[in-house]
């Protein structure tokens, strides 16, 4: 696994709106966009957070391509989940995104072809939050 690391002077707010944008010009969707505030997730389960959590678990997914791998094979189905994680500090807006190497995909799953393309969908990802920046 890798963590992506980046920061931007957006808010997480005005950063999320810039991700979505950038999501559907590229054919991905937000898959959790009434879940991704962590805030009111916890608060849905009676757990009280800090005044100022701002933690948004971002799910991404490109729904015509993951329907079509996970058709050629299931076991696939453990690396198509793919989030971003915004959240607050030191003035900016942190992102996070953790995502496969190439010898983790190949130890993991014996299926030609798919380390290609789960590595050209984790840059595509990289690309969408550089833009969104």
């Amino acid at each position: 696994m890798q963590t992506y690391r980046s920061t931007t002077d957006k808010p997480v707010e005005r950063f999320v709106k810039d991700l979505f944008l950038e999501a559907q010009k590229r054919g991905f969707r937000i898959h959790n966009e009434d879940k991704m505030e962590m805030v009111h997730t916890f608060g849905l389960h009676g757990v009280e957070v800090a005044k100022g959590f701002d933690l948004h678990m971002i799910q991404i997914c490109k729904p015509k391509k993951a329907a079509a791998s996970l058709e050629k094979n299931p076991e696939r189905a453990v690396f198509i989940p793919k989030f971003i994680m915004t959240f607050s500090r030191d003035n900016s807006t942190q992102i996070r995104f953790q995502h496969y190497t190439r010898e983790t995909i190949e130890a993991l799953i014996d299926d030609e072809g798919f380390p290609d393309s789960l590595l050209k969908s984790s840059q595509e990802v990289i690309e969408m939050i550089e833009a969104a920046k």
